[in-house]
């Protein structure tokens, strides 16, 4: 008798982790069914490559229409799918604007964690079905005194969220452990840190960086506005955390993890990276809201070797390649959090030690896939410009 394929459920399918983690599933194997929400837009990008026509009798990806915050949705595609394992990664993740809708946040993060919970308790699936939940260095606050010995945090350390966000997290983190606990369900939380990559939604940090250190180099947009650039990230590739939730749910016991990279860059540092991907050197003056970054030096070969143009060339339409001396960079007070957190770091010596989990990206070459990916994006609307054809800009 042929073995039947696992079956996977992933909320928050059509974002960043969930498409990598689809990715990872169905090439082990699974049937993968996802949670999408109905918009009058299409909003599935980042997995259009995987999708499968309905009528395919081999299709491995089905996707529901779903949301956090309907219990009786959520029970029904859970019975429909009866799943080995469920990864609930849907969440309002952008932690600025938390503070602007924190209602929301709060039930989707928080109480959407207990509707999947309550939903395979009621369907009496505890025993054949694994649940992970997507948790956040959030928790951790940047507070000094939680760190470990060693600086950093790690599952031990006190939990001092400083955002609705961290707060509706704190409320999925807690009821994961309490129905592990009260009805020995198999559920985890991988508390991550930072994770980015081409698919970072364009509203983070890292992905508004990358997305408008193209746009510079292509002459699209002459600087970017950013926020607190002293604040401090450890920053890993999401293809390396979606390997380590699967890791997860694959142990011999439900636990809690740390899931990091030890290391940590300012924001200032990350658009340095980035610039210097398309032979840009950028030097920074004045402080605080008075910071602004120049352009001081470009190395021509690896600008035109990147871009395909020449610094100074100039194009069909009204906008000017990069020059030296120009302002690149500002500071907007507007981007600041009510609460910032100034440093998170996180400690992956559990998840190394105990499942063998090792990262095979570090944060350059994330850098370097994510500045390929949008630099040859922005190429696109580049060209569309100059065939005098309209770009679309998206605005928020």
């Amino acid at each position: 008798m042929e073995n039947k394929p696992k079956v996977a459920l992933i909320t928050g399918i059509t974002g960043q982790d969930g498409s990598y983690l689809a990715e990872l599933l169905l090439e082990k194997g699974y049937m993968v069914h996802g949670i999408k929400r109905r918009a009058s837009l299409f909003n599935t990008d980042r997995i259009d490559h995987l999708y499968q026509d309905p009528h395919d009798p081999n299709q491995r990806l089905k996707l529901h229409y779903g949301d956090l915050t309907d219990s009786m949705n959520l029970t029904r595609i859970i019975q429909e799918c009866q799943p080995d394992e469920i990864y609930n990664l849907g969440a309002m993740s952008h932690v600025k604007v938390s503070f602007d809708m924190p209602e929301y946040v709060g039930n989707v993060d928080g109480l959407g964690t207990l509707r999947i919970l309550e939903a395979v308790r009621i369907l009496g699936l505890e025993k054949k079905t694994r649940i992970y939940q997507a948790s956040t260095s959030e928790l951790f606050g940047g507070m000094p005194e939680n760190k470990n010995e060693r600086g950093f945090y790690d599952e031990n350390s006190p939990l001092y969220p400083r955002s609705p966000y961290g707060v509706a997290k704190i409320y999925g983190f807690w009821i994961t452990k309490n129905y592990r606990e009260a009805y020995n369900m198999f559920a985890c939380n991988g508390l991550l840190f930072n994770h980015e990559s081409p698919r970072r939604g364009e509203t983070f940090v890292t992905r508004k960086i990358t997305r408008a250190v193209a746009k510079i180099a292509l002459g699209l947009q002459e600087k970017v506005y950013l926020g607190n650039l002293e604040a401090k990230r450890d920053w890993g590739h999401a293809k390396d955390y979606v390997r380590m939730m699967w890791m997860i749910l694959q142990a011999e016991q439900p636990e809690d993890w740390v899931i990091a990279t030890g290391e940590t860059t300012t924001v200032r540092d990350f658009v340095r990276m980035a610039f210097n991907e398309v032979g840009i050197e950028v030097e920074f003056k004045g402080k605080g809201v008075d910071e602004k970054g120049y352009i001081k030096n470009i190395d021509e070969v690896i600008y035109q070797r990147t871009t395909g143009f020449s610094p100074g060339q100039q194009p069909t339409t009204n906008n000017q390649q990069p020059k030296e001396g120009q302002e690149v960079l500002s500071v907007d007070p507007t981007y600041f959090r009510p609460t910032e957190v100034d440093l998170l770091i996180g400690d992956p010596t559990k998840a190394k030690e105990k499942l063998g989990w090792v990262p095979e990206h570090d944060l350059a070459s994330l850098v370097k896939d994510m500045m390929a990916s949008d630099v040859n994006l922005m190429k696109k609307d580049k060209y569309l410009k100059e065939g005098d054809y309209t770009i679309l800009n998206y605005f928020e």
